[in-house]
């Protein structure tokens, strides 16, 4: 979500046209290592022959059931579709590693393509069966990821079928959200960048992460309708919500994760 050489409003999607193959959407480098996938685990998730599991670079799925949670909307249409296209590339993908290789999980985190060079994230964003994701450092993508989510927002297909987004009183738990609201205030300190909006939410971007963001643009968020996406977080249950906080803050990861609106 760069604000850097662009304008507010323009800086963080782009315009495509949904003429565009799929192959047009983040097409594969040449000379990627070619694996066996053992199974699909979810629309975001392959388990490999080798053991490993790979979770995909900028897509986030909708949930099937764990914890306590039911399936959500389209989470079913989005493992089957991600089946499909690794069947019909003979059960074999090409993986492109991220520049961080690994997450917290022990997961490889990897772009996959298939035998005919189609990156399979940029097909089930382009078919709405998921949300675009950036997390730095893990953002050489982001631009046609955008363009190819985008085709799916145009044509209201899939997750987009009805509107995805909250507003910050809408929250009732913490996980992946589209959150509009308008912004407040934004400050900074030791402990990064905060931006106030209408409602129990902050949005935070760390200070590892304020590289991935033009500050003297953020400013001039204040009073702007802006879209966020990311992984809400419930300080509430954390102990941290001190007097006057919000309850819920969004972390920012990178720049696509915010968006301006008209």
């Amino acid at each position: 979500m760069r604000l850097k050489k662009a304008s507010l409003a323009g800086a963080f999607f782009v315009s495509v046209l949904c003429a565009w193959p799929a192959l047009a959407f983040c097409p594969a480098p040449s000379g990627l290592p070619v694996v066996d996938v053992q199974r699909v685990v979810d629309g975001d998730t392959l388990k490999l022959v080798d053991g490993r599991s790979v979770r995909l670079i900028g897509i986030n799925a909708p949930e099937l059931a764990h914890h306590g949670r039911n399936t959500e909307a389209f989470a079913e249409a989005a493992r089957s579709r991600l089946q499909a296209l690794v069947n019909d590339s003979g059960g074999r993908i090409s993986l492109q590693l991220g520049r961080e290789s690994r997450d917290h999980y022990a997961r490889t985190l990897a772009h996959a393509y298939d035998r005919q060079g189609q990156n399979l994230e940029a097909r089930l964003l382009e078919e709405g069966l998921g949300y675009l994701v950036a997390v730095a450092p893990n953002t050489a993508l982001v631009v046609c990821q955008q363009a190819a989510e985008r085709v799916a927002r145009d044509a209201h297909a899939g997750l987009w079928g009805k509107s995805a987004l909250q507003t910050p009183e809408q929250l009732v738990a913490g996980g992946f959200a589209l959150v509009a609201a308008r912004v407040t205030s934004v400050e900074r300190n030791r402990g990064g960048v905060w931006l106030e909006v209408d409602g129990p939410l902050v949005l935070h971007i760390a200070p590892k992460s304020l590289a991935q963001f033009d500050l003297a643009g953020l400013q001039h968020l204040v009073g702007r309708n802006i879209q966020a996406r990311g992984w809400v977080i419930d300080r509430s249950q954390r102990g941290s919500v001190k007097k006057g906080q919000a309850r819920w803050m969004l972390p920012l990861t990178a720049a696509a994760m915010l968006e301006v609106l008209p």
